[in-house]
Order: C-alpha cells, then sequence, then structure tokens
C-alpha cells in the first residue's frame, strides 16, 4: 500500500494524520543544510587558513602549506560533519576530552576524602597512582513521603509506571490510548522525565520457592510440574542475560517554582495524582513510591548489582529508620 493509499484509507474512515518530526530537538539550518555549530567551526577554519597563508606565503610554497593545511581542514570538517554513535563528532570529542580528564574512581564520601599520611600515600594511590575522589550525588535525602531533596534543585517524587500492550489493542483502541497519552503531554506546565531502565533479574528466588513448594502439592504430575519449570528457569538463566524493564515518571519541582505560603512537597504529590489520572486513560498504571521504595530504586539504579552500599541508605536486611530533625532516611 503507497502512502497516498494509507492517505486515502484514513480520510475514508474519519481519521487524521500529523506529521510529528523524528528529532523535535534538532537544530535549525542556516545555510547549505549546515547549522550554526557547523559553520562555525568551518568558518573559523577557514579564516585560521587564511591567515596562516597570508603570512607564510612569502616564504612557503603553496605545496607546502597545502600539505599542512589538508590535515587541518580534514579534521575540521570531521567535526563539523562527522557523526559516532548518533552524536555530532564535536561533541562526542569533547565529551570524551572531559571523560578523559575527570576522575574515574569514585567513592561516596559525602564529607570528602581525608588525604592519607605520607608514609601511606603511595599504598593508598595503588597500582594506579590516583586517590579515589568524592562521588557527588544531587540527592540530599529522601523524606518518609517518598520526597527526593535534591538540595538547590529543589523536590522530586518518583513514580512506578505499567507498560501497556499497544501492539495488541485493536486501531480504535489504540487511537483512545494514543489520544489519552497525547492530554497527559499537553497538560504538562512543569518538568517531567520519563525514565526506561533495565536491570538484571536473579531467578534464584523464584527456584527456590519452586523447589520448596513442590514436596507440597497435592499430586505427583503438579510436583513434577513445578520441578520441570524449576529446571526451565535454571537453564534459562545460564543461557541468557536477563533483564528487566522498569518505566519510571519523575516529576521535580525546582527552587525557581516556589511561591509565598505554597507547599511544594504537597504540589508535588497533588501532580502526581493528575499524572495518575491522566494517564489511567492511556491504560497506565502510575505508583507513587514511598521512601523505602524510593531509597531501594536510587541505589538499584547506580548499582544494579547491589554489590555497594550508598551512605546513609540502610541494607535490603536492615530497618529505615527516619532521623527527626532532618526526616531523611538512613
Amino acid at each position: 500500500m503507497t502512502a497516498r493509499d494509507r492517505n486515502a484509507d484514513y480520510s475514508r474512515n474519519g481519521r487524521s494524520r500529523v506529521r510529528i518530526p523524528a528529532d523535535v530537538e534538532r537544530p535549525d539550518k542556516l545555510l547549505a543544510g549546515l547549522t550554526a555549530r557547523q559553520l562555525a567551526i568551518l568558518a573559523v577554519t577557514a579564516v585560521a587558513l587564511w591567515a596562516g597563508y597570508a603570512a607564510t606565503r612569502h616564504h612557503l610554497p603553496p605545496v607546502v602549506f597545502g600539505v599542512v593545511a589538508l590535515p587541518v581542514a580534514s579534521v575540521a570538517a570531521m567535526l563539523a560533519l562527522g557523526r559516532f554513535e548518533g552524536i555530532a563528532a564535536d561533541r562526542w570529542v569533547l565529551s570524551a576530552w572531559r571523560h578523559h580528564r575527570s576522575p574515574h574512581r569514585l567513592v561516596p564520601a559525602p564529607d570528602g576524602i581525608t588525604g592519607a599520611p605520607a608514609f601511606l600515600a603511595e599504598s593508598v594511590a595503588g597500582a594506579t597512582g590516583v586517590v579515589p575522589a568524592p562521588l557527588r550525588l544531587p540527592v540530599r535525602a529522601v523524606r518518609a513521603d517518598g520526597i527526593v531533596e535534591l538540595g538547590g534543585d529543589g523536590l522530586a517524587v518518583i513514580c512506578r509506571a505499567s507498560a501497556v500492550t499497544f501492539s495488541l489493542r485493536t486501531p480504535a483502541e489504540q487511537e483512545g490510548l494514543v489520544a489519552g497519552f497525547a492530554r497527559f503531554l499537553n497538560s504538562l506546565a512543569d518538568p517531567v522525565e520519563i525514565l526506561v531502565r533495565a536491570e538484571p533479574v536473579d531467578l534464584t528466588p523464584a527456584i527456590d520457592a519452586l523447589l520448596d513448594a513442590a514436596p507440597g502439592l497435592p499430586h505427583p504430575a503438579l510436583e513434577a510440574a513445578a520441578r520441570g519449570h524449576a529446571r526451565f528457569l535454571a537453564e534459562l538463566a545460564e543461557r541468557r542475560d536477563l533483564l528487566r524493564r522498569e518505566v519510571l515518571v519523575v516529576l521535580r519541582h525546582g527552587v525557581e517554582s516556589n511561591r509565598a505560603g505554597d507547599d511544594p512537597a504537597g504540589r508535588l504529590h497533588r501532580r502526581a495524582a493528575e499524572a495518575a489520572t491522566a494517564l489511567a486513560a492511556a491504560g497506565v498504571t502510575l505508583t507513587v513510591l514511598d521512601g523505602p521504595a524510593t531509597s531501594a530504586c536510587l541505589a538499584r539504579a547506580l548499582d544494579p548489582a547491589g554489590t555497594t552500599r550508598l551512605p546513609g541508605l540502610a541494607a535490603t536486611e536492615e530497618p529505615v529508620t527516619l532521623a527527626p530533625k532532618k526526616g531523611a532516611f538512613r
């Protein structure tokens, strides 16, 4: 079916099609299909090469200057026009340079790292010769109601969203879900982040539960089926790296949005309730995470394997206590 046939089919069914850009943040193209950033890189390089030629044309043959200028022009063209993994080449190189300059060994130390004595400095630095740097996180505290304190960046609340089996719905149902999600997006007036993350899944608890419950089943066939399913899960975990997908909706309230007599935490909770009502029309169930669930979610995001522990956060098997003055979990 051609595009004209599809448009005619939509017209006969009374539906309208809206063309949505693939990248709504794509920069504007000013000249010859080039953006302002690309034109600036090429223009600065061209001016620099021309100035170099004007300064050396009485001392160097044009061929010699061309041999020197060709690599410079090639690098400038690569930075202006090239892309690496979907990222502009100049931004990719700048990010690589910043990553190279930034410390690579970070440790959770909110109060900073105390310098080691002189006689231990070499052993502390280790074989790499680099002393660990403190890990600076934007999260200052997690309240009992799930509000995340971001210091100067305000407050945030994390909500877990359910997935929707969109492809199994009828065209009419799909249009209804899209319309409901569009109404939610059109109603946004404050910052919202939709995050889809994946983390490894450990099937050991499910396998152990099946094996423990198998002897108590009322029929031998059920016991055999439970043990067979446990073997299937064990083989599946050995053959593949299993991942669990999680959809999170983060609502943030900035300090600049504060008004006299306003309750930022209450406003965040009202926004979460309104978002849950709006997304329900799209078939999505939105659940606001409480304090312990929010702390666990942040810890898993920083360490999906669960091998390290953030300062101030309780371990999985430890109770969560509330500081009476600061109102933060630790």
